[in-house]
């Protein structure tokens, strides 16, 4: 039975439905075109991503959907910008500090005879109540029991100057988006001064088989330009009366 059903396959005209091979490439990997695309072309990248990189627009339309959300930078470069950012930032002298940012101490004052102080005699905002404060935003009283929290006033200190770790290179020149200088920039130039090249214009001339054409039109009908068009021998393609006179003008300009 099984026999019978593959040779009535063979006998139909309904083509056979094949998978595709699995070790076909899924992404560009020679792209065609300009060749400083082709020369800053990523093989493991996927053609958008390519292009984002480049500062170029894969398609003109819109998005549908399906985009690949960008992740944020944790870079220690990043991080010390954005740091700089929000202290460049105006700031208001009659804001009101929130009390997350304010720092909650314990300290000893001198009082006057109607309740007023007077002076702080001693207080408790020293390096390492600063650091135990910073660490125990929600006030735990469990806290301080911490082997963590119960070092040495020096040992608060060395973590206070320790040193920044390491982020890694920052790559923002290499992913400009072609604004500014840096690899993507520089791209983005090269393409706009190779798009705004002149371009030599080249007039057309007139081929081998056109000029025989032409002068098999000339020697038949002379001069007569209505019946050349109305030959269907030589002119099957029906080329208009101002077209054949205009290849004639051509033709004798050349000659």
């Amino acid at each position: 039975m099984g026999r019978e059903l593959q040779k009535r396959k063979r006998r139909s005209g309904r083509p056979a439905v094949k998978q595709p091979a699995s070790n076909r490439p899924k992404r560009l990997l020679n792209p065609l075109g300009n060749d400083l695309v082709a020369k800053n072309w990523d093989k493991k990248q996927t053609t958008t991503q390519n292009y984002r990189r480049l500062g170029l627009v894969a398609r003109l339309k819109a998005p549908a959907g399906g985009v690949e959300p960008e992740l944020r930078r944790t870079s220690g470069a990043t991080e010390k910008k954005e740091k700089t950012n929000k202290q460049q930032q105006a700031v208001d002298p009659f804001a009101i500090a929130p009390s997350a940012e304010s720092v909650i101490g314990e300290a000893r004052v001198e009082r006057d005879a109607s309740g007023q102080i007077v002076r702080i005699i001693e207080a408790s905002t020293s390096k390492k109540g600063a650091w135990r404060a910073k660490n125990n935003p929600l006030n735990d009283p469990l806290a301080a029991l911490d082997s963590d929290c119960s070092d040495s006033e020096g040992e608060g200190d060395e973590r206070d100057n320790a040193v920044e770790e390491w982020g890694g290179i920052d790559d923002d020149d290499d992913n400009d988006n072609g604004n500014g200088e840096g690899k993507t920039g520089k791209i983005v130039q090269q393409l706009e001064a190779e798009a705004n090249r002149p371009v030599e214009k080249k007039p057309r001339t007139q081929s081998q088989r056109e000029r025989e054409w032409v002068a098999e039109l000339v020697r038949r009908h002379g001069d007569d330009v209505r019946a050349m068009a109305r030959d269907r021998a030589l002119n099957p393609m029906q080329q208009t009366e101002a077209d054949i006179a205009r290849r004639i003008r051509k033709w004798k300009a050349e000659a």
